[in-house]
């Protein structure tokens, strides 16, 4: 692999501009810390994904390096005390944005002691595991130091279904007056190389390659020295153009890929981060220390000594204007970030954030006589300097008619926002504010639709719980009616008249009567029957003894005789 300052094959990318640099100013003067404040205010919400949640209440002493805030959910970061004092107010307070809204921020009176937690160091990364690696960035808070402020740890785990070839570091810095990643690649080149290599580590890149623009060769001379001899790192000196300090143009230029429309670079195998992101990583593995404080570029030509600080975050930008003795009353604009994509600010006591790198004090002679917008002519200057051929023309005229579909037809997302195709418009058209307002507008939309597909949602829900809910309802009461439905299909005896009831009664009765008295006639019949047939077997006896003395009665006998049938007959009777 290439190692050291090897030069090696650089690509091109589309449009680009080269506005004046002015960088000088504030690279005549070595850096050095900011004066420590009486107090400082710290958002909650310094950084791309969901703001922090306080851990501490008012009141509360805290120390430097003090965790103050954690992250909540997987895309934030931490916020840490810069410093020893005393929590005195958690409440909305202005935040350096472009909306100028506020936001929940933590206030802490400075005790001036700079009294450090106890922190631990890891001894030697190369036998750490890079996902514990990955823990301990998350937990010391930082996030890309170039502008964007996305949490670090994320861009180190690309996952395991993809295998990382390349990973740059961005010393570019091709925006005009910011200096904070030149000064600091001069003057600490070490942290930048020591944190590379962790990245690297962490990643299980093949190699890692530090870009730098030919306009900085003190940074370059000074980065190619710390990694001479470094086996998979090497630097490389790009040409100086407007924005190839942009990742995916960066890319393109390193390793001559070109990175899909609506895809990351991790897709093709790159993972790009800022020098100064870098330094911060080698501070958290290798010094225990979160990230607190940046270097800051503090320029424009209000300022009498524009220079570069390293800033504790929360310290009022005003008391960097004073300590770089800023005339301001010559302030006509107050800009945070650079001339191209930074942004004005409304107030200078706000207070500086991990994603601020740059304030410029802009004097009215030095920001020009603002001339009238004109209708575009159509001179297709704006699609020959955009960086990622788009027709910025037709982005506008959609734009500005509110044609937000037509707007995502033509790739409005993919624009980077860069202000090459403002800076070219010989109408002073301001392109990139119809572009930030469609996007905005088309954010908006997505979610109110959103909201609406789920209130939605949770009303088919409801009428699908209410519908299963009154079937079953209907099934146990059919259940129920079951047994009742069958006896009732049983044949049922006619209505009951009480007159014929009583006939029927009657009816009844005499007809056991009668029963009863043939009854009786049966029984008496059974008796006489029972005499007669009780006499018939006394004559055939009395016959059967006839007959064995055969002698002839007398005249006497058989008046007797007589007699006594007589007297039978009437016992008979009697009976």
């Amino acid at each position: 692999m290439n190692s050291g300052n090897t030069e090696a094959k650089l690509w091109d990318f589309h449009g680009g501009v080269h506005p004046e640099q002015n960088k000088l100013q504030s690279t005549m003067e070595s850096s050095a810390p900011a004066r420590m404040p009486e107090k400082l205010i710290l958002p909650l919400h310094q950084h791309i994904g969901a703001a922090a949640e306080p851990i501490v209440e008012v009141g509360d002493q805290v120390l430097k390096g003090q965790k103050i805030a954690s992250a909540d959910g997987y895309v934030s970061a931490s916020v840490h005390a810069p410093t020893s004092g005393k929590v005195i107010d958690i409440s909305e307070h202005p935040i350096p944005h472009p909306s100028g809204l506020s936001a929940l921020s933590i206030v802490i009176e400075t005790d001036g002691h700079d009294e450090w937690i106890e922190y631990r160091a890891e001894q030697d990364y190369t036998e750490t595991n890079p996902s514990h690696l990955r823990n301990i960035i998350r937990e010391a808070g930082v996030v890309g130091l170039g502008g964007a402020g996305f949490p670090s740890f994320i861009k180190l785990n690309p996952g395991s279904q993809k295998k990382i070839k390349t990973l740059i570091l961005n010393g570019v810095e091709c925006e005009p007056y910011i200096t904070c990643d030149d000064m600091l690649m001069r003057e600490d080149p070490q942290s930048i190389i020591a944190g590379a290599r962790i990245m690297r580590h962490a990643l299980q890149a093949e190699e890692c390659v530090i870009a730098i623009e030919d306009n900085k060769p003190q940074a370059y001379e000074s980065i190619c020295h710390a990694a001479k001899g470094i086996a998979g790192l090497r630097v490389a000196r790009v040409p100086t153009r407007y924005p190839q300090g942009s990742e995916k143009q960066l890319v393109q230029v390193i390793t001559g890929k070109e990175v899909p429309s609506n895809g990351l670079a991790v897709s093709i195998g790159v993972v790009c981060h800022n020098v100064s992101t870098a330094a911060a990583i080698y501070r958290a593995i290798h010094l225990g220390q979160p990230l607190i404080s940046r270097m800051v570029t503090i320029t424009g030509a209000a300022v009498k000594r524009p220079r570069n600080l390293e800033v504790l975050f929360g310290t009022p930008i005003e008391e960097l204007l004073q300590q770089c003795e800023v005339e301001s009353k010559q302030i006509e604009r107050l800009v945070m970030g650079g001339p191209m994509m930074g942004f004005a600010l409304h107030d200078s006591s706000l207070p500086v954030i991990k994603t601020t790198n740059c304030i410029i004090a802009v004097t009215r002679k030095e920001l020009g006589l603002e001339q009238a917008v004109m209708p575009c002519i159509r001179c297709g200057a704006c699609a020959d300097v955009c960086p990622v051929k788009l027709l910025p023309q037709q982005l506008y005229w959609h734009s500005r008619a509110k044609e937000f579909d037509k707007a995502q037809e033509y790739d409005l997302f993919d624009c980077i926002e860069c202000g090459c195709c403002s800076y070219v418009c010989p109408s002073n058209i301001p392109l990139v504010q119809f572009y930030r307002f469609a996007k905005g507008a088309i954010w908006t939309q997505e979610q109110e639709q959103k909201k609406s597909d789920q209130a939605r949602e949770r009303h088919e829900f409801r009428q699908t719980r209410i519908e299963r809910e009154k079937q079953e309802r209907e099934a146990k009461r059919a259940k129920k009616k079951a047994p009742r439905a069958k006896k009732a299909a049983a044949p049922k005896a006619p209505p009951v008249d009480g007159a014929k009831m009583a006939e029927k009664m009657r009816d009844e009765a005499m007809s056991q009567r009668d029963s009863a008295v043939e009854a009786r006639k049966a029984e008496i019949q059974a008796a006489v029957a029972r005499v007669k047939a009780k006499k018939e077997r006394a004559t055939v006896q009395a016959g059967d003894a006839t007959s064995i003395t055969p002698a002839a009665p007398s005249k006497g006998d058989a008046d007797k005789k007589n007699d006594s049938s007589s007297a039978s007959d009437n016992n008979e009777q009697v009976q």
